[in-house]
């Protein structure tokens, strides 16, 4: 695992502590802003992001350290389990859950508008990284008068701590689809995304019935720590994969100190669709050696023949080092549109003959070593 000798912590101070206790922690070693370090913070505080409470701030300051600090969770009572928890709550029964946050994470020059919603479920919906959520949306299904509509599946991008560390909040990565109409150019109201509308517009405080979680299929393996893991996505079929990356490189788990390496492989099509990028950036700063990330952008690169770049262009340009992480047991997992897998298999596929393999038998093996993850929508 990567070292540093300098790291980036936060300290909390209470403002009605000793004053000389204060001005000692201000005197140790160089007080230094330079670089983002993680911070745990209640949902409260997303409301007013901004705005100090009155009985505390915070100093970052650059300390002597062996290894990066990383941010303490709990309870870690969602450690015990052997098996994920599933279906805690189904379709007719459903958890009502409060929005907590709904933040735009995309630029303006991302073609649509992605958010990342917190969801604050109490601990009473808890998950594993890797799991989906079904929301149901208010109002009437259409088809079935008198009906709610049906569950819509998000894949859940946070760890099972959430982004507050606390285990009581989940995160979804949601994609607002829009309807145009072909001939007239204008947006169809009536066509678009029922659910993934209600909550790109919700606002903090807003009730949504929840359901699952669900899925095995997208479960992080943990019984290696050192295993390599190669993840590739596109757009938000990036959801799972931060939360994998946060449990390896952001939270402090007792029972998982991950060595190995994590490659993720982004797909979106240009820089402003970029998304988390910045906490990926600061994994490949903080652990070069165990973190690599590619991103392909259709709209901006050129692959190797002069077309657009998508990720199945960046797969077969490191197909080489990829096929020898495969055979020696690496788990690859696969997370968007299902649009991404045709692509993808004809190019491994294709690597796979000019190595003299079989993919057939190369890809069966694959799945009975449960080392091939796909989760496509």
């Amino acid at each position: 695992m990567a070292q540093s000798a300098v790291s980036q912590v936060s300290l909390t101070v209470p403002l009605n502590s000793d004053l000389s206790f204060r001005k000692s922690v201000l005197k140790v070693h160089n007080i230094s802003f330079r670089e983002k370090s993680w911070v745990a913070v209640s949902p409260l505080e997303v409301k007013a992001r901004n705005v100090r409470s009155r009985n505390q701030f915070v100093v970052c300051m650059s300390v002597q350290q062996a290894s990066k600090p990383k941010v303490s969770v709990s309870p870690l009572e969602l450690e015990d389990p052997k098996e994920p928890p599933l279906n805690l709550h189904k379709p007719k029964e459903p958890y009502t859950a409060t929005i907590v946050s709904v933040e735009r994470i995309v630029g303006l020059k991302a073609p649509g508008e992605t958010c990342h919603i917190v969801i604050d479920h109490g601990g009473n919906v808890p998950y594993w990284e890797g799991q989906s959520y079904g929301v149901i949306p208010p109002g009437e299904n259409p088809k079935k008068p008198g009906a709610p509509h049906n569950v819509r599946l998000y894949s859940i991008a946070s760890t099972r701590y959430g982004d507050f560390f606390n285990g009581k909040t989940a995160s979804l990565c949601v994609r607002r689809a829009i309807y145009y109409d072909p001939e007239t150019g204008k947006e169809d109201p009536s066509k678009n995304g029922v659910c993934s509308n209600f909550l790109c517009d919700s606002k903090p405080g807003d009730k949504i019935e929840v359901t699952g979680p669900s899925g095995k299929i997208m479960l992080l393996p943990e019984d290696d720590s050192n295993a390599a893991h190669i993840m590739i996505a596109t757009g938000t079929g990036v959801a799972p994969f931060r939360g994998y990356l946060r449990r390896m490189f952001m939270e402090s788990v007792p029972t998982f100190k991950f060595g190995g390496l994590a490659w993720l492989f982004l797909g979106v099509a240009n820089t402003d669709s970029l998304l988390y990028d910045e906490e990926f950036t600061k994994y490949l700063q903080d652990y070069p050696e165990n973190f690599r990330y590619d991103r392909a952008l259709s709209r901006e690169q050129k692959n190797q023949s002069g077309g657009k770049m998508y990720v199945q262009d960046k797969i077969e340009e490191y197909s080489d080092e990829i096929f020898k992480l495969l055979d020696g047991g690496a788990h690859i997992y696969f997370c968007g549109l299902k649009g991404m897998m045709p692509g993808i298999q004809d190019t491994l596929k294709r690597v796979a003959e000019q190595r003299g393999e079989s993919w057939e038998e190369k890809l069966s093996q694959l799945k009975k070593n449960k080392q091939w993850h796909v989760e496509v929508y």
